[in-house]
């Protein structure tokens, strides 16, 4: 069953490689982390949610709004399949309502900031710039060339986008669903910026981000996306 559906676009993700040990405490039961060139990453991403219905419902004033999250890769296996997917440190969205519902239907982190972006396509390039705000305001901002490319088989851009499940943390269980959308295709980065308070947003564990170079930065295009029903796993001992 589909409890959202929704569009996902102008995706922009800023790596970085990290001590596994940081994660050890947030990683889910019956998940390990995904690694990609025996690297760990931790990313954060900011996008458009576009044109969004819960439940088939359309919600006055909640369909189009930005969301920025910080988040790292898993993956579990079952059935002698590996299901790759992601675990969220924290998920900031620009509405309360929003915030509750996540916070209630699917146990996740998501906190209420004021938001706002600034999206323009001109001369040959795409400029995307996500912000919002605590005390002070925080930024994401990349420039690319504006045309999009399609995904390169095995390159670190279809490991970071290519992870279709979530997984949230409950005390001892873990919770799934799974996050269902075409591949997607990327824009080259001609230039980045970023302006975060990494230990105000997501805590001393996160602090070090503060004066860390970024391995990667990427731009996707985005698509529709559908998010399914959560269930509850089994862990066997």
């Amino acid at each position: 069953m589909n409890f959202l559906k929704a569009e996902w676009r102008k995706l922009a993700i800023i790596n970085y490689e990290v001590d596994p040990k940081i994660l050890a405490k947030y990683l889910p039961k019956g998940t390990e982390l995904d690694f990609y060139n025996e690297k760990c990453y931790v990313s954060l991403v900011g996008f458009m949610f576009l044109n969004t219905r819960l439940l088939g419902v359309s919600v006055p004033f909640h369909r189009n709004f930005e969301e920025v999250n910080l988040r790292f890769y898993v993956k579990k296996k079952e059935n002698d399949r590996w299901k790759r997917g992601v675990v969220f440190i924290k998920e900031i969205v620009p509405k309360s309502a929003l915030s509750f519902v996540a916070n209630t239907f699917y146990k996740e982190n998501y906190i209420t900031m004021p938001m706002k972006n600034e999206i323009h396509e001109k001369d040959g390039e795409v400029r995307v710039k996500y912000s919002w705000k605590d005390k002070n305001w925080h930024y994401i901002e990349i420039t690319a060339e504006n045309k999009a490319l399609p995904m390169q088989a095995d390159s670190e851009f279809e490991f970071i986008t290519e992870h279709y499940f979530g997984f949230t943390k409950i005390g001892n269980k873990t919770s799934e669903y799974e996050v269902c959308h075409p591949q997607w295709e990327q824009y080259l980065i001609k230039k980045y910026a970023l302006e975060i308070d990494f230990k105000a947003m997501y805590g001393n564990d996160f602090e070090f981000l503060i004066a860390e170079k970024p391995i990667s930065v990427m731009l996707a295009e985005g698509s529709n996306i559908e998010v399914r029903t959560k269930k509850n796993i089994m862990i066997k001992e």
